[in-house]
């Protein structure tokens, strides 16, 4: 091993907005004081019970993706084990997330930025 994830990190327009969304969706804490980051208008944390830590930075241009647009890249996803697969899709589109499509047992959304991340059966 060479290294271990400290956080994951997405480019969107209004980081606090996102962490939010996230916040709803997996639970965790928005904003901790953490000394390896500092907060503002244009960064923003959600650290997750198990250590997990999202980081959302703001980007001016931020131009969302398009999936499957390989012409436009995904810049990230997250891939979310739900026990009830239509439970989660109405919560998720409560929170702002939009339905994109059906692969295989995934179902692909886009969170209010325009990430995809992907519900899967645990």
């Amino acid at each position: 091993m060479i290294g271990k994830l400290q956080c994951l990190v997405l480019d969107c327009p209004d980081p606090a907005v996102l962490a939010r969304f996230y916040a709803a969706l997996l639970g965790g804490e928005v904003d901790r004081p953490d000394p390896r980051w500092s907060l503002g208008a244009g960064w923003s944390t959600l650290h997750l019970d198990d250590g997990t830590v999202l980081c959302f930075q703001a980007v001016a241009d931020h131009r969302p993706p398009r999936w499957p647009d390989p012409g436009h890249p995904q810049q990230a996803h997250l891939d979310i084990d739900v026990p009830d697969l239509d439970a989660a899709e109405s919560q998720v589109l409560a929170l702002g997330a939009v339905r994109l499509r059906d692969v295989g047992g995934w179902r692909v959304y886009a969170d209010p930025a325009g990430h995809p991340f992907c519900l899967i059966r645990g």
